[in-house]
C-alpha cells in the first residue's frame, strides 16, 4: 500500500488562512489543544492540527470555553467515526443555542428600551434646551421652517 503524505502548514499559513496570531497557536499549544511537530525551531502543523483549529475556532465562534473545546477535541480522536464526538456535542450545542437566543432576547428588550428612553430624552430636551439636541442645527431649521409656514398661514 503506498501512503501518501498529506500537506504540513506552517504557523504563518495557518495564522494568514484563519486570521489569528502566532500567539493565538501559541496559546492553543500551550493549553494541550494542538500539538503541532517540530522542524528545528519551527512548528509544523499536520493535516489534522489543521482540523482542530477550524475546531475551535468554531467552539470559540459559538461561545464554548476552551475547556469545553477541548473535551470535544479529545472525543475527535476516537475511532468511530466522530459518533462519539456528536453525540457529546449534541447535548452541549442545545444549551449553548438556548443560552444564544435568551441573549438575543435580552438583546432585543435592552434596544427597546435604549431606544424608548433616547425618544423621551430627545423629547424633554427638545421642550427644555433644543439647542442641546444633538442635531440641534438641523433641528433649528426644521423650526424655523414651521414656525415660518405658520407664520406665512397667519397673515
Amino acid at each position: 500500500m503506498v501512503q501518501t503524505s498529506r500537506p504540513t502548514f506552517s504557523i504563518r499559513q495557518l495564522c494568514r488562512e484563519f486570521e489569528v496570531t502566532p500567539r493565538s497557536l501559541r496559546f492553543y499549544e500551550d493549553k494541550g489543544l494542538l500539538a503541532p511537530a517540530r522542524a528545528g525551531q519551527n512548528r509544523v502543523y499536520s493535516h489534522r492540527d489543521r482540523g482542530r483549529l477550524k475546531l475551535i475556532l468554531q467552539g470559540k465562534r459559538i461561545g464554548l470555553s476552551l475547556t469545553e473545546i477541548g473535551d470535544l477535541l479529545d472525543l475527535y480522536d476516537h475511532d468511530d467515526g466522530g459518533a462519539i464526538q456528536m453525540a457529546e456535542a449534541l447535548p452541549a450545542f442545545r444549551r449553548k443555542l438556548a443560552d444564544l437566543r435568551q441573549q438575543r432576547l435580552d438583546i432585543e428588550e435592552a434596544i427597546i428600551m435604549l431606544t424608548e428612553t433616547c425618544e423621551r430624552l430627545e423629547a424633554r430636551l427638545a421642550d427644555v434646551r433644543p439647542d442641546l439636541l444633538p442635531q440641534a442645527a438641523d433641528y433649528e431649521q426644521v423650526l424655523r421652517a414651521r414656525l415660518d409656514g405658520v407664520h406665512a398661514h397667519a397673515k
